[in-house]
């Protein structure tokens, strides 16, 4: 590989202006597919065949009307009074217009909707006196004919004593028509009043049955009473707005119509529109991410010393992210991408791309100082610090590609997307900076550096030598006192830092972690305080009803309200619960939906709790199964699917972390100090992450407003991330250790030249990845600030307290041990050149003591003699 990049790398420069305009016209191949091909960027998550996910596609079939997602726009006055006839009149014509909005099934009056419960209460009142009143007259009704026989009966008795009187006086015969017509007439009235009873019964029976319906529908009515459309004050109200699609799938254009409808407030109103119609493609780039550009612009202005220098690994970094994320974004219009995903490449692309530049440009500079001719240093600088820029770019790419064995789609497409631009950002770096090298030829090198040069050059244009010895700076290990304190500090910090991250609760952002000016804000904090915190997190619960048998229509309806009562009160009796309404039912009455609402948010406890509650509680009474459905529901499973994956993720990611490690370094505990090093960091980063998104430590700093859970794909995709920037750390400080060591340096005394030789570097490009990513703190957007963050504090606990300081103190301690290897093994490993330190003795040039030895090292390929040997009096040898 360093023999086909030191190719690669004089070709470049040779053929500059071609490497120029080929990748200028890939970027407009890339800008010119982004504009053909990008669609809507998805601003929520889903995970087929979770809980969630299967109900809502069961109503997408079976209830198309229930499927639909919901959004939700706040309209309150100003002044703080009740709504005048005239306001209700605006927000109605409001309302007519976003019904016409194409995607939008239906749009709820709050007024006509709350003067349609209230006529609701006041028939099931008037029902209720109705049937007292019916009652009554059936009493009364049933008082007469309690009398009416009570009084026939009284006659049957006076006729009975008189056939008796008649038989007695035996005068029977005589009497007998007379006597059997007053029996009859009797038999006639009881008769009569016997079907009276009848029609009296019936009557009560109908009535009861009517009572049961009342207080049926007024119990529903009841379990809804906390389900306002405006508030008890009557200075707020909730326009609900139902969507054709499912809540996940909602086009970004119905969303941003139904902004356009209510962007404009009637005098003396305040229009709020949640986050759930509101919350667009986070920007690619604002003011933060600028300031970490400039930040990057200085320090390498610092370490280069050259305002080209300094330019030339922004400029080939910006090209790199221009194509991967105009790449990726063209790709939108056929894949389901979240808006997040576009930005995490920028991220990478943007840190890892100046920095990969900046080793292979560093590492030319002081091939140039040394005497090395343009073009030959141009090359070798490609072969040695582009060949561990391309292992360190594999690792990193790897890792991201990895992200697909959790399962997740989304996932997998951010660690796709994202290895793209890490693809990317390699190929740049050792095609066009080299070619971008060869154009501005020696004025990568500051005009004193440039004269410093002529000066000390002879008439062949190579450096004179100086004697190595008479500059040599002498090499002491450090104390084995100050490592084991470097080591206790060091893992106790870390520790501490990260122990925050027990307290770990995940779940995506809601409204209240948006900015308290916001739009989404103001609707979740009137909706929290008007109408109770649940009415921000609402869930669907859908129930299988009993098949309708033979009968009548009417028979059917009962028995389908009356399962819908027994499922609702259950689900209205649970301790979290405040509300619950139905829905409606199918149409062939097999399927009940009903709306919930907790007691609490969307991203509390509680409700988490309350969705596994009622899914526990499947089937009630043993006859009707549920389901849970939702925006909370769907988060609380799409957190929990990545917390099981995330185990796994990291397996994956630690084995892979250890091979490679054994196969750069050929140790054994190198690799696992290295690795139980990131996982120190990682934990230490999410840490701080709960700190201060979670807890809300330094939240003024930060600009937490609410703090809540964190984004629930987080820790995920910080594994993936950090573990390749972690080995690309150890790997440009490692390899210059072992370098050394196997160059006949004592264990020891390797540990602080291979700390030397890449510390510069290390510290320069950990400091640009800092900024870059903590450019990204400041986003206007809830789900890029803590991604932001979490990279920018994971870089800067890796790179400067675990590579920096507990590895070598580790390595100081183990001694030689650090280096051991079976011999077994060894012999079956291959021979991982990362250094390119075979290439160097394949291409000899100018001697290395021509390098000024004040100036150390700048990458581990530094560490390397070029021709093969080492300095005696620098490096002594091992016995």
């Amino acid at each position: 590989m360093a023999e086909f990049l030191y190719r690669v790398g004089r070709w470049s420069a040779r053929r500059a202006r071609t490497v120029v305009v080929s990748w200028l016209a890939i970027l407009v191949v890339a800008g010119v597919a982004f504009a053909l091909g990008a669609g809507t960027l998805a601003t929520t998550f889903s995970i087929p065949g979770t809980p969630t996910a299967e109900v809502t596609d069961r109503l997408q079939s079976d209830f198309p009307d229930a499927s639909g997602g919901t959004g939700t726009v706040v309209v309150q006055t100003e002044d703080g009074e009740p709504f005048t006839a005239e306001q209700e009149e605006a927000v109605a014509g409001l309302v007519a217009e976003a019904a016409a909005v194409d995607g939008v099934t239906t749009v709820m009056d709050p007024f006509q909707t709350e003067a349609d419960r209230a006529a609701q209460a006041q028939q099931v009142e008037s029902g209720r006196t109705q049937i007292e009143d019916g009652r009554a007259q059936l009493d009364a009704g049933q008082a007469q004919l309690d009398a009416g026989r009570e009084q026939l009966e009284g006659g049957q008795a006076q006729l009975d004593a008189a056939r008796a009187q008649a038989e007695a006086a035996g005068m029977l015969a005589q009497v007998q028509p007379q006597l059997d017509a007053q029996q009859s007439a009797l038999d006639e009235g009881l008769a009569a009043l016997d079907t009276q009873q009848t029609t009296l019964d019936d009557g009560r029976a109908t009535l009861e049955e009517q009572e049961a319906q009342l207080e049926q529908g007024a119990a529903l009515l009841d379990m809804a009473s906390e389900i306002r459309m405006v508030s008890e004050d009557g200075s707020a109200a909730i326009v609900m707005v139902s969507f054709a699609d499912p809540q996940m799938e909602i086009p970004q254009e119905t969303k941003d119509a139904l902004v356009d409808v209510f962007a404009d407030a009637p005098e003396g109103l305040q229009i709020d529109l949640s986050s759930d119609m509101t919350m667009g493609a986070p920007s690619i780039i604002g003011a933060g991410e600028i300031v970490g550009l400039l930040v990057a612009a200085v320090v390498l202005v610092i370490m280069l010393g050259t305002l080209i220098g300094a330019g030339l690994p922004i400029l080939t970094a910006l090209i790199g992210v221009g194509i991967g994320a105009l790449g990726a974004l063209s790709l939108s219009g056929v894949v389901e991408m979240a808006s997040v995903t576009p930005v995490l490449g920028l991220m990478l692309g943007l840190a890892v791309g100046i920095d990969y530049s900046l080793f292979i440009v560093n590492r030319h500079r002081r091939q140039l100082k040394a005497g090395d001719e343009l073009h030959e240093s141009i090359a070798l600088a490609n072969g040695t610090s582009g060949n561990a820029v391309v292992f360190a770019g594999t690792t990193v790419l790897v890792a991201l590609l990895a992200l697909n064995v959790t399962g997740i789609p989304f996932l997998g497409l951010m660690g796709t997307v994202g290895a793209l631009c890490i693809a990317i950002a390699v190929l740049i770096a050792v095609t066009l900076t080299p070619a971008l090298l060869g154009l501005v030829g020696l004025r990568i090198l500051s005009t004193k550096e440039r004269a410093q040069l002529e000066s000390s050059t002879g008439t062949g244009g190579a450096a004179v030598a100086a004697p190595a010895a008479a500059s040599a700076t002498p090499v002491r290990p450090m104390s084995t006192g100050w490592a084991v304190v470097r080591v206790v500090v060091g893992v106790a910090g870390l520790l501490l830092v990260a122990l925050p991250a027990l307290d770990l609760r995940v779940n995506l952002p809601d409204g209240s972690t948006e900015p308290h000016d916001s739009s989404q804000y103001q609707a979740y904090a009137t909706l929290a305080e008007k109408f109770g915190e649940g009415q921000n997190g609402t869930l669907l619960v859908v129930a299988d009803l009993p098949a309708v048998e033979a009968g009548s229509e009417a028979e059917a309806a009962v028995d389908s309200m009356t399962a819908q009562v027994e499922i609702a009160q259950v689900l209205f009796d649970q301790e979290d619960v405040v509300a619950v309404a139905p829905i409606g039912t199918s149409e062939d009455g097999t399927v009940a939906a009903f709306q919930v609402v907790p007691r609490e948010g969307p991203t509390s406890e509680s409700t988490e709790e309350l969705v596994h509650t009622l899914r526990d509680m499947s089937p009630i009474d043993g006859t009707y199964e549920i389901g849970v459905a939702g925006s909370a529901s769907g988060n609380v499973d799409i957190s929990e699917k990545l917390e099981s994956a995330l185990p796994v993720y990291l397996a994956v990611v630690v084995g892979l972390s250890l091979i490679i490690l054994v196969l750069v370094f050929r140790s054994i505990f190198v690799p696992v100090i290295a690795t139980l090093g990131f996982i120190l960091s990682y934990f230490a980063a999410l840490g701080g992450v709960v700190a201060i998104y979670q807890w809300g430590w330094l939240s003024g700093v930060f600009g937490v407003e609410s703090p809540g859970p964190i984004l629930n794909f987080l820790p995920t995709i910080l594994v993936g991330i950090l573990f390749g920037l972690a080995m690309d750390y150890m790997l440009f400080l490692g390899s210059g250790m072992r370098e050394a060591y196997a160059h006949g340096a004592p264990a020891r005394i390797a540990v602080v030249q291979g700390v030397r030789a890449g510390r510069s570097v290390v510290t320069a490009a950990a400091i640009i990845m800092i900024a870059v990513f903590g450019g990204f703190i400041f986003s206007h957007s809830a789900m890029i600030r803590p991604i932001g963050f979490a990279l920018a504090f994971g870089v800067l606990v890796d790179a400067f307290v675990v590579r920096m300081m507990l590895v070598p103190a580790l390595m100081h301690l183990a001694g030689d041990k650090a280096w051991w290897l079976p011999r077994w093994l060894d012999k079956i490993l291959p021979d991982v050149d990362v250094e390119g330190a075979s290439l160097e003795r394949r291409h000899p040039h100018a001697h290395p003591a021509a390098k000024d030895p004040a100036e150390g090292a700048a990458d581990p390929a530094e560490g390397a003699e070029r021709d093969g040997d080492v300095e005696k009096d620098e490096v002594p040898a091992r016995g």
